[in-house]
């Protein structure tokens, strides 16, 4: 019987380990719950507690997966008897959220050859594009989403902007915009775009403010968005190191 219990405790011992450590290597937490996942299964078992279940409100996105793509495909069906500039910009839409940037960017391309009296297909038309590294084609893009509401999508259109005037060689533009997007975004992908474009023009002490000003978010945040924002606490301490000291 004791040897029993030490097999089968064991074994709850990996499982936990198992579990924490993907759960570690997907999200990439603080570093030192590493050490804490190694010692002991006890420790294993306080990361699920403390970071993987309040995690799990971020994963309704991955169960959303399987019913966004049988929209997809519903649209896609479709749009072969309704090829309509609104059943494209949905289709549009889904394909973004899918992160199949491609056919999202096809998909408004056919929306606005139908209606080009709306703003919002040109602007996701640019994200895509953003996305696919086409930044001298959503140019023109973005600045119709912002030039018809310089607050446009949180003030998220007016940062994409002043990325791809940077990634097209037009850096008065691009530190003129990136100067506005700051004074009023706290959005943490245009302080990092303007934290990249500062290095790449020799400025590496104001593109570590900037870096910093991602970070220093962390501890007021709440835990949902805390979590949220990880990939862009990794993007910018990682573009920290790479600075040089001042």
């Amino acid at each position: 019987m004791g040897s029993f219990l030490f097999f089968a405790f064991s074994w709850w011992g990996i499982l936990v380990r198992i579990v924490a450590l993907v759960h570690f290597i997907r999200r990439r937490p603080d570093y030192f719950w590493i050490w804490v996942i190694l010692i002991h299964p006890i420790g294993a078992l306080v990361y699920i507690v403390v970071e993987v279940i309040p995690d799990a409100g971020l994963l309704r996105g991955s169960f959303q997966v399987f019913p966004r793509r049988k929209r997809i495909q519903e649209l896609e069906r479709t749009i072969l008897d309704n090829p309509s500039a609104g059943n494209y910009e949905e289709l549009g839409l889904l394909y973004i959220d899918d992160g199949n940037y491609a056919r999202a960017k096809d998909s408004f391309d056919k929306a606005i050859s139908s209606r080009t009296d709306h703003v919002d297909p040109f602007y996701r038309r640019g994200v895509a594009e953003i996305e696919l590294g086409e930044f001298a084609a959503a140019v023109p893009d973005l600045e119709r989403a912002v030039s018809s509401d310089p607050d446009y999508d949180f003030h998220r259109a007016k940062g994409l902007l002043a990325w791809a005037h940077a990634q097209t060689g037009q850096i008065e533009k691009a530190d003129a915009m990136f100067r506005e997007a700051t004074r009023i975004s706290t959005i943490s992908e245009t302080y990092y775009h303007y934290a990249l474009f500062l290095q790449a023009q020799g400025r590496a002490a104001e593109a570590r403010v900037w870096s910093q000003k991602i970070l220093d978010k962390k501890p007021t945040m709440p835990g949902y968005l805390r979590r949220r924002e990880r990939p862009w606490f990794r993007k910018a301490s990682a573009l920290l190191g790479r600075l040089p000291a001042t």
